[in-house]
């Protein structure tokens, strides 16, 4: 197992690796395996590319992220700018209309409402504005439809996990109450827990997921 400070210097590497991060200003706290990301981050899109990072590093059990948004002057947009682009995105992502998907912007942060066939289409609208210039947040309200059964679901995604990591599978619980996936056990590192919830989030009819996995 590896020590807090040891830890701490595989962030930091991973952290200035990954051209989607500026290092310079995010400073890096690790205790008992857990990862605190404090400072301010230049976008929304590189504070999320930093919280990702740090979970990439094997060992990390958890990651904090006190990242603060502070926007270059160039990337400051007004709200009603950040509406016309959202909303234009919303249009020309496949799987998604104006229709199904509701959007408020204020003061950079970016909340979206409505209700479409599954998670993966709430997942993908999030993620392409989580990428824009201006937005300083991104809240996903976003009810997920649809009519699949909790056998179906719990199957799927059993089926899922199966091909992704099998040997990870074995160690998996997935329960599924009223369509929201509750995922328990042990995996080995934080990439394979995001496998995990990604396998779960991306069966149809999903509503929401639990993630009450550890990593060991």
């Amino acid at each position: 197992m590896k020590s807090d400070v040891e830890l701490k210097k595989l962030v930091e590497e991973e952290l200035i690796w990954d051209p989607a991060v500026d290092f310079a200003d995010i400073g890096v706290q690790v205790r008992d395996q857990v990862v605190t990301l404090s400072g301010h981050a230049c976008s929304y899109a590189a504070k999320l590319a930093a919280e990702k990072a740090a979970q990439r590093v094997a060992s990390v059990r958890a990651v904090v992220v006190e990242l603060n948004i502070r926007l270059p002057h160039e990337d400051v947009r007004t709200d009603e700018d950040i509406a016309n682009a959202v909303r234009a995105i919303i249009r020309w992502t496949v799987g998604l209309n104006e229709d199904m998907v509701k959007v408020q912007v204020e003061k950079g942060q970016v909340t979206l409402s409505g209700e479409v066939d599954s998670a993966y289409q709430s997942h993908v609208a999030a993620r392409a504005i989580s990428q824009m210039r201006g937005v300083v947040g991104v809240s996903n309200l976003i009810r997920v439809g649809g009519t699949a059964a909790a056998e179906d679901i719990g199957e799927r995604i059993g089926n899922a996990l199966q091909r992704h990591a099998e040997r990870e599978a074995k160690h998996i619980g997935v329960q599924v109450h009223e369509r929201t996936v509750t995922l328990t056990g042990k995996v080995g590192s934080m990439a394979e827990r995001a496998a995990a919830r990604g396998a779960a989030w991306s069966a149809p009819g999903v509503r929401e997921v639990v993630d009450n996995l550890t990593v060991s």
